[in-house]
């Protein structure tokens, strides 16, 4: 049987992260505000049947890991996913896909930014947002440039603060549907069925929400970009991947049941407002006492992680695309603590741009970016499927065994996952916030392709090679 050479690229990271870190980096990435705040548009949307919509994305996003998993077994490069397509589907894939998801990934930092300065607000109405925006983006820099180490220890605290958050309200939650509470008769679950039925607004409803609900899935990739990094890639990163979703499903399904299960569904706010939260009305229901204070910091932290965790990914991402050519090389220089701080300048100005945008242009430019960052993020599940199905067929046909880790049922469930994703990103024109996905992520992939024609030309005419990063 053919023995499998696969050329590795010097990247000058470090593989310093740990299993344990690496789990929660992934988890910190996929929580953010999203279930604690914008879960209220899915309800909404959907009524009780939401639950539904979170179990069926849960099986949509666990194929994902599976997939990813399988190719990042056997490749464990900096550049993650990104690199892994290009190696499977050639350099136009690599480019569009890596840049694509950058700039979906410096939205979401932006978003996250502003979101953490509006929390701040919440305690200290008369301070100007500018300062909290700033403070905390100074912040977020410092820790991405100190050594992976100190950034996998600093998220794996905060994420540990969402998902302690999220089991207290699952068990109070429970308890107060079965048993009851001191001074509270037990709740039942009448709600699902008493404002209009489990699907008061059809099955279609459900289709809708999905598009909301797989938004709160997104970054679950990420831990994908750990591998370069991970000191043992091939136990920690597969093991993360599974868990995390598993994890994530049992956090949004059973949080959403115990919403559905106790408050009208008719009554859960799709604001942005921390004290309309479903998760303050439960804590304030039950008699936790600054139940809207205490929610605010976890929302607060919630932002920050994932801002801290998206930062990684980006410098990562442009670090990966340095590597390749297909970004200055001055990106691919690393530190002496192998962080590839350059490429954090890029994601700064990014995250500048994007939080402007956000306070200057909430009406106008940003919601435009936000469709674009749907339709990049999504765009990129689908590269990633194809790929896989590239990546068995490349290698069988040069006789290497097949990968340690493997999606289950593959490839019928590869196909099912990606018709999935595609019919959600259809989807998205008739959903308000992200009806912008196809007007601004079409015309955004077109200048990439172009942009990527330029660049390739450009290569071929100096055929220069990457160079091994040198310590700065």
């Amino acid at each position: 049987m053919a023995q499998e050479t696969t050329p590795v690229r010097q990247s000058g990271l470090r593989r310093d992260l740990s299993g344990r870190q690496v789990g929660m980096i992934a988890i910190g990435g996929a929580i953010g505000t999203g279930l604690f705040l914008g879960s209220g548009l899915a309800i909404s949307i959907a009524g009780p049947a939401v639950i539904l919509a979170y179990a069926v994305a849960a099986f949509a996003v666990l194929a994902l890991a599976y997939a990813l998993a399988e190719m990042v077994v056997v490749h464990p490069e900096a550049g993650g996913f990104g690199a892994i397509i290009q190696r499977c589907l050639g350099g136009l894939a690599g480019f569009v896909s890596r840049w694509i998801y950058w700039a979906a990934q410096v939205v979401n930092i932006g978003s996250e930014v502003i979101a953490a300065g509006l929390y701040v607000q919440f305690w200290y109405p008369q301070v100007p947002l500018w300062i909290p925006v700033v403070g905390f983006a100074v912040v977020m820099l410092a820790v991405n440039i100190a050594a992976v180490r100190f950034f996998g220890e600093f998220e794996y605290w905060f994420a540990m603060i969402k998902v302690v958050t999220i089991v207290v309200f699952v068990v109070l939650g429970v308890v107060y549907i079965v048993f009851g509470l001191p001074g509270q008769q037990p709740a039942g679950v009448g709600a699902l069925t008493e404002h209009g039925g489990f699907l008061p607004n059809g099955i279609g409803a459900v289709w809708l929400a999905l598009a909301v609900v797989t938004f709160s899935y997104l970054g679950t990739e990420a831990v994908s970009m750990t591998a370069a990094e991970s000191s043992n890639p091939e136990r920690d990163v597969p093991r993360a991947a599974r868990s995390t979703v598993l994890r994530l499903a049992l956090f949004y399904i059973l949080g959403m049941l115990v919403v559905v299960s106790i408050l009208p569904w008719n009554q859960a706010s799709s604001s942005d407002d921390v004290t309309q939260s479903p998760f303050v009305r439960l804590f304030s229901l039950v008699g936790i006492p600054a139940a809207a204070g205490i929610m605010n910091f976890v929302v607060l932290t919630a932002a920050l992680s994932a801002m801290n965790t998206n930062l990684y990914i980006t410098a990562r991402m442009t670090h990966s695309l340095a590597l390749d050519g297909y970004a200055p090389k001055w990106f691919a220089v690393v530190s002496r603590n192998g962080v590839p701080r350059r490429a954090l300048v890029l994601s700064a100005l990014g995250l500048a741009l994007a939080a402007s945008l956000a306070v200057f242009a909430e009406d106008t430019a940003f919601p435009i970016l936000l469709g674009m960052a749907l339709f990049g993020a999504l765009v990129v599940y689908l590269l990633i499927f194809i790929s896989q199905l590239a990546f068995r067929r490349q290698r069988a046909a040069a006789g290497l065994p097949p990968s340690p880790v493997q999606l289950p049922g593959a490839p019928v469930t590869t196909v099912l996952a990606m018709l999935f994703f595609a019919a959600v990103l259809l989807t998205t024109p008739f959903l308000g916030p992200f009806s912008t996905a196809w007007k601004a992520g079409v015309p955004f992939a077109v200048v990439l392709c172009v942009a990527y024609y330029v660049v390739h030309r450009r290569r071929a005419a100096t055929a220069s090679e990457p160079e091994t990063p040198a310590p700065e």
